[in-house]
């Protein structure tokens, strides 16, 4: 949608942010519902409790941007989405969309001067602007790819090109 604000002009494009979210979708396509109950040993989680939890942090980073405030709290208690590969991608298509429409609802006057207050960091210390933000979740994107890599491996998962190319 043209013209809606710099994020959505430019700047999602620039930082190849669709990228990002697209190399989720291609784990889902690569994923049958036995890997998600995958766990490598010791204290890791489970691949499908690691794929819930990417989900609740893309969460808090939608409601961020609407409402300019950003706790980690939020825990979706769906036991489905720690094993259903197709509840996982029906839930990440909706945060997907409520992810776009609260970056096209951002002014310009949000963009370049209200900054979101994180529970994680005094807001003295961190209280990124809407742009910043968003390399932050694309940060945690990469956290978690580098994650279900090990998992991916561990099982022989064939990983796509884009995958090999952008994580390992």
């Amino acid at each position: 949608m043209a013209g809606v604000n710099s994020i959505v002009d430019g700047y999602l494009d620039e930082t190849y942010f669709a990228l990002y979210q697209q190399l989720r979708d291609q784990l889902m396509d690569s994923l049958e519902d036995a890997d998600l109950e995958s766990r490598l040993g010791g204290e890791t989680e489970t691949l499908g409790a690691l794929c819930r939890e990417v989900g609740e942090i893309e969460h808090t980073y939608v409601e961020s941007l609407r409402t300019f405030r950003q706790d980690f709290g939020y825990r979706n208690s769906e036991p489905v989405l720690e094993l259903s590969v197709a509840a996982l991608k029906a839930w990440y298509s909706d945060l997907d969309r409520a992810l776009t429409a609260a970056i096209e609802a951002l002014s310009e006057k949000d963009i370049e001067g209200r900054r979101i207050v994180r529970s994680d960091f005094d807001e003295s210390f961190f209280s990124p602007l809407p742009k910043e933000q968003l390399d932050t979740y694309r940060e945690a994107l990469l956290i978690f790819y580098g994650k279900v890599s090990v998992y991916l491996k561990s099982m022989g998962k064939t990983r796509s090109k884009e995958w090999r190319d952008w994580i390992g």
